[in-house]
């Protein structure tokens, strides 16, 4: 199990205490009690960072569909480090001639090829590798969402919020597999900024879930959400991509999560969280992991605007747990503040930082990053964790009136 470091750690790159004028403050719901036989869920909103479609009167909220979360209320993009060589799940090949018992940790084994790319053989054939989470005492009070294996020694990748509270609480964790097996989880990692955990079970030969890329969606390509929402476990909804590269923020202070999201209109309720969005082909294109709701009641549910993590993300994250115990974040070194929705302003630039060894000096106004326009801190941050430590950021400033763009080499910290 990983050691944090969580953003806004003392020393003097901590963000500020209080958020820039222009930050809308927020918070999250909790994810449905797991237990099986109540229906009855509990949840509160959250206000969506982002510009709402013309139309819709009532207020959105970003909110994370299990587990407790809330709304960036601090800004730091990082603190000194250095880049470390990522570590990348295996690609998924059928197997040819399986041993009878495979020691654990050989080669993945997917779920079984599709013939076709209708909804339905994508689901007959990912539905084995999908699992529910249930969080709690004795599957009481607790939490539940979603996941998919992802290696058949037992690894199963979800969300950190859906996990948080058996790390943090000492709470227990069952996986509950299609065919009504259930088995102890075990979270062996986590990384909070990118609200991705890995959970590990004592089971082998299990089918998976290849992880697919996430670069090459489009707009209008149709994807399949496959989880457990509101305790409704092997639960299939389809839709499309409607945006991609969305930045979306959830959480508050340590706990914030920016995600450079896949948007998708399939139905994504509370209890969907960690569970994957597939593309046609059955492979997994994002995480499910927020949704945008109207706040009403203090309730959550679908409107059509779920959010996922792209599964390039995912699949760097989880492959670093897997291999370490826990992975590394890109930093440029600096603490943020929002500029009226111009830019994000750099206030402080850390000494022998990423941004520092680039140029970048205290007071440089960043309004674009690798061309994108940058129009706060979140957008900054969210282009950031969008790389791999390592990564060039070309970042364009303004600096004294005059634009100049500043390449930078993404530091890293170990989370």
């Amino acid at each position: 199990m990983s050691t944090y470091d969580p953003e806004g750690s003392a020393g003097p790159w901590a963000p500020e205490p209080t958020p820039p004028a222009s930050a809308s403050p927020a918070s999250a719901p909790h994810d449905p009690p797991a237990v099986p036989r109540a229906r009855t869920r509990r949840t509160s909103s959250v206000p969506l960072a982002a510009a709402v479609a013309a139309g819709v009167a009532a207020a959105l909220v970003i909110a994370v569909i299990g587990g407790l979360i809330g709304g960036a209320l601090g800004y730091l993009a990082g603190v000194t480090g250095r880049p470390e060589a990522p570590v990348a799940l295996p690609a998924p090949v059928p197997p040819a001639d399986e041993p009878a018992d495979p020691e654990p940790g050989s080669e993945p084994r997917p779920a079984p090829p599709l013939t076709s790319g209708t909804i339905a053989e994508v689901v007959a054939a990912a539905l084995p590798a999908v699992v529910s989470l249930e969080v709690g005492q004795d599957g009481v009070g607790g939490a539940a969402g979603s996941g998919f294996v992802i290696r058949d020694d037992g690894y199963i990748l979800t969300n950190n919020h859906v996990v948080e509270s058996a790390v943090d609480d000492g709470a227990s964790l069952d996986v509950v597999f299609t065919d009504g097996t259930r088995v102890t989880g075990r979270v062996i990692g986590r990384n909070v900024s990118y609200d991705l955990a890995v959970v590990a079970v004592d089971r082998n030969r299990l089918p998976i879930l290849e992880l697919g890329d996430s670069d090459g969606l489009a707009v209008g390509d149709t994807v399949i959400a496959i989880g457990s929402p509101l305790g409704l476990a092997g639960t299939v909804t389809s839709g499309i991509v409607s945006a991609v590269d969305r930045p979306v923020t959830v959480g508050e202070g340590d706990g914030s999560s920016y995600i450079n999201a896949v948007q998708t209109d399939a139905a994504i309720n509370p209890g969907n969280s960690g569970g994957p969005l597939l593309d046609s082909a059955g492979r997994v294109v994002g995480v499910n992991s927020a949704i945008a709701t109207v706040a009403e009641d203090g309730r959550a549910g679908n409107i059509g605007l779920g959010f996922a993590i792209p599964s390039r993300q995912a699949s760097r994250i989880a492959g670093e747990i897997i291999e370490t115990g826990s992975s590394v974040t890109p930093i440029i070194g600096v603490t943020l503040a929002d500029a009226d929705g111009a830019g994000a302003l750099l206030e402080t630039v850390e000494p022998g930082g990423p941004a520092d060894d680039a140029g970048l000096r205290a007071g440089d106004l960043v309004v674009a990053a690798d061309g994108r326009r940058i129009a706060d801190t979140d957008e900054l941050v969210v282009a950031i964790r969008d790389r791999a430590p390592g990564d060039t950021l070309v970042l364009t400033v303004e600096r004294n009136g005059t634009a100049e763009e500043f390449s930078v080499i993404l530091g890293s910290r170990r989370d």
